[in-house]
């Protein structure tokens, strides 16, 4: 089976795992046709309901309790979930045998039509994804917004209805085997260090992150940070699609901005400026994405007075950089998504200074000398929980004075007694959550209980 081939009836599938983009493909493919069969790391008791049924009802071949070579080996292709590495030595027997390894994006892109905006990028995916979905509705254009957030891409291929434009999210793991996968825009918000668990280091981490620009052509769109090294480090190894910039100041650079209002220059066009004030991305993590987000929407025709409206009406999603409230002069705000160091960096950049930082959890490989001159200019006080506590503290203890505590409640506690009017308490982990919680909305849920136990609140948000 080629790269580019759609499915052919009666093609024999292996799907390794079976989870929600598992589960979407096992559907997709066989509404293709094909004859599918599943392997999973897990028990087929293990499995959620909803997959049980699936492999019952289409009395699928299952294997449990890990992947074997035999089994993933007798088929015409194998679909790999984005959370099993590529380099593991199942996947390398099936390369070593030439049958094709393929993930989601892989298998949609003969089946897609529509106009891409794929966003990728160590942090900001989410945001700048939701946001300029909600930008092309305000423009009014029907938008499929998913990949690693939502809907995965084949269950959108599955149901039937196309839109206009899909915008969608894309990890690392996603990239890894996107095939001949090519977005109409492409957009890297950012490369700083995460998932080295997997990726081993930050070469091979930035290489699948290249893997969404591959495959443009000259009349695709690169959309570039300015301000980030690594991604400048990227920019010069795209081929002949056109690029553009954000988040720079130089001239040449087609979005730029400081404070609350930025500029969108394009070749073509006058000047257009933009304010932040009053929508929930005045911040500096905001006005970066809403410079990508704004840039992409604007390659693609739309109007000044209906990008306005879109950035007024748009709302952050839960957990990045949520202010939760005020008590006692103090400012609290939850960004347990920030779960490496280049996000704990851009958070702190919102704030002046007089920052209580609560961080830690389960360690992915960071290093937390990152943190380093961000905590020492921003934090006066470090709460340390988790896993990953002893480690952080001996890298960041020399530049700031450290507390530990044993649960987010004392360490919401610990925040509440050492503030002081004006100050900030701020949730950014730079870990993941799974030492202590289910997932990071499960811990910036628990956390921002705790705030709210505090007591009453006084009248009004600080300012930062």
């Amino acid at each position: 089976m080629a790269k580019d081939s759609k499915i052919q009836a009666g093609q024999r599938f292996v799907v390794m795992g079976m989870g929600v983009s598992g589960r979407a493909a096992v559907q997709f493919l066989l509404q293709q046709g094909a004859k599918v069969a599943v392997s999973d790391a897990g028990d087929f008791a293990d499995l959620a309901d909803i997959d049980q049924a699936i492999v019952q009802q289409h009395e699928l071949s299952f294997e449990g309790g890990g992947h074997t070579e035999s089994f993933c080996s007798n088929c015409d292709a194998v679909f790999l979930s984005p959370g099993i590495p590529t380099d593991i030595a199942v996947v390398k027997h099936l390369h070593a045998r030439g049958i094709p390894v393929l993930g989601e994006l892989a298998i949609a892109a003969p089946y897609l039509t529509e106009t891409i905006i794929a966003v990728t990028g160590t942090n900001g995916k989410t945001t700048v994804t939701a946001l300029i979905g909600e930008l092309l509705r305000h423009a009014g254009k029907e938008v499929f917004v998913g990949g690693n957030i939502g809907t995965p891409i084949l269950d959108y291929l599955r149901h039937g209805k196309r839109v206009e434009c899909l915008v969608l999210e894309l990890s690392s793991f996603q990239l890894e085997s996107a095939g001949n996968f090519r977005p109409h825009i492409g957009i890297l918000l950012n490369v700083t260090p995460d998932h080295l668990d997997r990726h081993k280091n930050m070469v091979d981490y930035a290489a699948a992150k290249m893997k969404m620009f591959l495959r443009q052509g000259k009349d695709d769109i690169a959309i570039i940070c300015e301000s980030d090294p690594m991604s400048q480090q990227i920019k010069p190894l795209l081929n002949e699609q056109r690029k553009f910039c954000f988040g720079g100041l130089d001239s040449s650079c087609s979005a730029q901005g400081s404070g609350a209002t930025f500029t969108i220059t394009l070749d073509d066009q006058e000047q257009e400026f933009y304010s932040l004030e009053k929508t929930s991305l005045h911040t500096h993590t905001g006005l970066l994405n809403s410079e990508a987000a704004v840039l992409a929407v604007s390659l693609l025709g739309c109007e000044k007075q209906d990008i306005e409206r879109g950035l007024k009406d748009f709302t952050l999603a839960a957990h990045r950089l949520q202010f939760v409230r005020e008590q006692n002069g103090v400012c609290y705000y939850n960004d347990s998504k920030a779960t490496n160091t280049g996000a704990v960096v851009t958070a702190l950049a919102s704030f002046r200074a007089n920052v209580v930082l609560l961080a830690g959890g389960k360690d992915k490989g960071e290093d937390y000398t990152a943190l380093k001159e961000s905590v020492g200019e921003k934090v006066k006080e470090l709460i340390l929980l988790g896993e990953a506590a002893d480690a952080i503290e001996a890298i960041l203890g020399t530049v700031v004075s450290t507390k530990r505590a044993q649960s987010m409640i004392e360490a919401v506690q610990f925040a509440a007694d050492l503030a002081e009017p004006g100050d900030t308490v701020l949730l950014a982990p730079a870990c993941a959550s799974f030492d202590m919680f289910d997932n990071y909305g499960q811990r910036g849920d628990v956390f921002m209980q705790a705030v709210m136990d505090l007591g009453e609140t006084s009248a009004g948000k600080v300012d930062r």
